[in-house]
Order: C-alpha cells, then sequence, then structure tokens
C-alpha cells in the first residue's frame, strides 16, 4: 500500500468555476458572500450551468466548458455535492476546492465563515493539493469510475445475493449476502464504515472489500494492494445492481462480471495546509468523548 502525497500547486488562481448543492435555491444568499470573497481578491467566477438555472442566474456555463476555462473548481454543499462534482470533472484532472454548509464534512473542510481567511492564504500559495486514489469498474458495456464506492447488491429485499470473486483472475472467494462494497480509503468513513469495515487513511492507495450482513459469519472485511484487479460474477438468478457512489445504478445478470481496478488517474482536493485527517475523525465520530 502506497501513500500519495504531492506539491503541485494551482498554475495560476484567476479563474474559479463554481457549483452549488442541486434543489437548494436557498444557497443563493451564501453563493453571493462567498462569490464576493472571490472578487475582491480579484479571482474571476464563473457558475455552472444548472446551478445558475437554480437560484435564477443569467449565463452559466456546461460543466465540461467550465472545467476548460477555469483554474480549479469550487463546491458549494456537502461531501455528496463534492463527490459529484469530482466525478463529472475527472477527465478534465482539474483540483477542486469543498466549501460546506452545515456540519463539518470528511471531504468539504472549508467552513463558510472561513472562505475569505483561506483565500489570503491561497494567494499565498500557503494549501495543499491532495491526490485521491479514484478506482474503475466495467459491467457489460457500461465503464465508471467512483470516487467512494462500487456496490455490488440484491435486487431485492425478499433474496440475498451470491457473488464469486477473483483476484487477477484467480478466484478468492464466494459471497453470500446483502452484498459487497469495494471501497477507496477516502470512501472507507461513508457506507463501508457503517457495516463495519475499517477506516483506512485517505491518501493511501488500497482497495477494502467488505460484505454486507453476510450470511456467514467467517466473512470479513479485507484490504488489498491497489495493483489488483478483481472481479465480482453474479451467480443469483435475479441478477444484481451495482450502485457507483450512490449516485448512479446499473443492472446486471446472472453470470454476468463486474471488473474493478485503480484508476491511473487521481482525484485533487485542495485543502488546508493544516487539516488533520484524524482531527477531522475525532470530530465527526466524536472519538475520546
Amino acid at each position: 500500500m502506497k501513500l500519495t502525497t504531492s506539491n503541485e500547486k494551482l498554475k495560476q488562481i484567476k479563474k474559479a468555476g463554481f457549483v452549488l448543492k442541486p434543489d437548494s435555491p436557498e444557497i443563493k444568499g451564501e453563493y453571493n458572500i462567498i462569490k464576493n470573497h472571490f472578487l475582491n481578491v480579484n479571482i474571476e467566477v464563473i457558475l455552472e450551468k444548472n446551478s445558475a438555472i437554480m437560484i435564477e442566474e443569467e449565463g452559466g456555463l456546461e460543466l465540461d466548458e467550465l472545467c476548460n476555462c477555469t483554474d480549479f473548481l469550487v463546491s458549494i454543499g456537502g461531501d455528496g455535492t463534492l463527490i459529484s462534482v469530482v466525478r463529472r470533472s475527472f477527465k478534465y484532472n482539474i483540483p477542486v476546492l469543498g466549501i460546506h454548509q452545515g456540519t463539518l464534512g470528511f471531504l468539504t473542510d472549508i467552513r463558510f465563515s472561513e472562505v475569505e481567511n483561506f483565500l489570503s492564504l491561497m494567494l499565498k500559495h500557503e494549501y495543499r493539493i491532495d491526490q485521491r486514489m479514484m478506482i474503475q469498474g466495467s459491467a457489460k458495456e457500461q465503464k465508471f469510475v467512483a470516487f467512494n464506492d462500487i456496490v455490488i447488491t440484491r435486487k431485492s429485499i425478499s433474496s440475498m445475493i451470491s457473488l464469486d470473486a477473483k483476484i487477477d483472475g484467480r478466484p478468492f472467494n464466494s459471497y453470500y449476502g446483502d452484498g459487497v462494497i469495494i471501497s477507496t480509503p477516502t470512501g472507507s468513513t461513508a457506507y463501508n464504515l457503517s457495516v463495519g469495515g475499517p477506516i483506512v487513511y485517505p491518501l493511501t492507495e488500497a482497495f477494502i472489500v467488505t460484505p454486507i450482513a453476510p450470511h456467514s459469519l467467517t466473512q470479513r472485511p479485507l484490504v488489498l494492494p491497489a495493483d489488483f484487479k478483481i472481479e465480482f460474477t453474479v451467480t443469483h438468478k435475479q441478477g444484481a445492481l451495482v450502485i457507483i457512489d450512490g449516485q448512479d445504478i446499473y443492472e446486471i445478470n446472472e453470470n454476468e462480471s463486474v471488473i474493478i481496478e485503480i484508476s491511473n488517474n487521481k482525484a485533487k482536493l485542495i485543502h488546508r495546509c493544516k487539516r488533520n485527517y484524524f482531527e477531522v475523525l475525532n470530530e465527526k465520530l466524536r472519538w475520546g468523548n
């Protein structure tokens, strides 16, 4: 398992593309305040088209165009919004800054009240860009990437699912239960954690394979080096669902497979230099209380 660190900085900080939490027109007030903070330090703000429509602003660009004409993206919302932005912009290799509403997120660590101060630090190059492992998968003719996890699960709550698993073409396990989660280290604090999977430091390169409500108590979470290729074949007549980051869903049938491996490229998240992952865990999970 390898830790991915980087001294990368933005080539320039002149244009920022903004994407807002969907179905949240009430975010307009906060957006306008944040926008003014950016304009006050001479950073041009360009809004994504759907976000502009939502808050009744003129203009706005499609996300693909936004990625091509800005230096970095800004997600305003929660971790779910940030994950969506990262996945949609992933092929453009563009860094993303997450500004969160409400409670502290695992990924969105800049609070609304901290934006002005953080921008002054950014302009002095006092920030960091974390490179997070992404996983890519294929099923039938569909290809997809995941930031948190790929979940293979049953179609119906009235039955369990059975899966045969291979690592680099060699059989290693059979799963029978509600399904299995294949998680990145970043996603280890998401669905994986809720079913008893391990927390893995987010800059590690590894797969976490965690069974969901397994029929056998001998089935346990497994951490694997990220250079493996993992294949899951459905052996259940009703088939299965493949869920990508809780956002996209595909159906596969009996005897069809899902192939999962590490992506060649990584997601890039902009963070405070002093951001401490273990402090985030302490606050979010209330460790020590």
